[in-house]
């Protein structure tokens, strides 16, 4: 009994060294006021999900730094917004708000989730992605949420912030923005696809797409079907078609991927030092599966 014992602690302090939680690291470290007020983009606007309720919004102030004392416009993301700005349910309910500050031209895009225990499915990237594809540049958005939720909804918001301070989206691309939000969730609950790597995936065909600027569908498959190959990826025909359905409708907008190639490019290294920092290296899951293939194999000796 005793050996058995000692066995089970073993296995739990080894299953607990594989379970180290992981942090987010948010860009600003400050207090959220700047001190000034930036004359040319304007003061931050913040936009709250309207199921909130009083407490729960005061609450996501605190969480995206917002104090009585900050110059910030402040405005509510209703259900009829994610009927006219992405044709959703205009029934929705909505919980996840974001905080806008619009920066000079070439600054990109700087996307800190304030509480990713909350938002449960949307990454930083995948919020970055999904905006270049809407034509949202140059900007630091927190997204925060005092619940557990998707996350989609502080896109509407997003989208919402930019209309109100006159800034006109293209209605079409913001559409296609949600529905690439869609798929990249989809695809990040696949077996064996992080979100590290479905965020790499869209990222990459979208710089290949900038370079070979496709002028077929069959063109965009071909694009899809390389970047595959070179991330080691494994879709299913489904999926695949999905993939090929998404871009198609970026060539048909025609949007310039070219005019954010270094913002893509930067994507492109976030994401990497992320899968650095989490081990997500190509034969690292192969490592941990042969770790404990071995382990239990001396235990099963060990018992007989």
């Amino acid at each position: 009994m005793k050996r058995i014992s000692k066995i089970t602690m073993i296995c739990l302090l080894l299953l607990g060294m594989l379970a180290v939680p992981v942090s987010a690291v948010l860009a600003d470290d400050g207090d959220g006021n700047s001190g000034s007020i930036n004359e040319k983009l304007g003061v931050p606007i913040a936009v709250f999900g309207e199921t909130l309720t009083d407490e729960q919004k005061e609450e996501t102030r605190q969480m995206l730094r917002i104090s009585g004392s900050d110059a910030v416009e402040e405005f509510t993301v209703t259900g009829q917004d994610v009927s006219t700005y992405i044709n959703g349910n205009p029934n929705a309910r909505l919980f996840s708000s974001a905080k806008i500050t619009r920066e000079e031209s070439g600054k990109g895009l700087n996307i800190n989730i304030v509480t990713p225990e909350n938002i449960t499915e949307v990454t930083s990237e995948m919020y970055a992605n999904a905006l270049l594809t809407a034509g949202v540049e140059d900007a630091t958005v927190d997204v925060a949420s005092p619940v557990k939720v998707s996350g989609h909804s502080a896109l509407t918001g997003i989208y919402k912030a930019y209309d109100v301070t006159g800034v006109e989206l293209d209605k079409e691309r913001m559409e296609l923005a949600n529905e690439e939000l869609d798929v990249a969730t989809d695809l990040s609950k696949k077996e064996g696809l992080s979100q590290e790597k479905v965020s790499e995936l869209l990222t990459e065909i979208k710089k290949a797409i900038a370079e070979q600027k496709p002028a077929t569908k069959e063109d965009v498959e071909k694009i899809i079907e390389e970047q595959l190959n070179k991330l080691e990826i494994s879709l299913s025909e489904a999926d695949r078609q999905m993939l090929t359905n998404l871009f198609e409708k970026m060539r048909d907008l025609d949007i310039d991927f070219g005019k954010v190639k270094d913002q893509l490019e930067d994507l492109t290294t976030t994401i990497k030092d992320k899968m650095d920092e989490l081990g997500l290296d190509a034969g690292f899951w192969e490592k941990v599966q042969n770790f404990f293939k071995e382990l239990f194999q001396k235990l099963a000796d060990l018992f007989k």
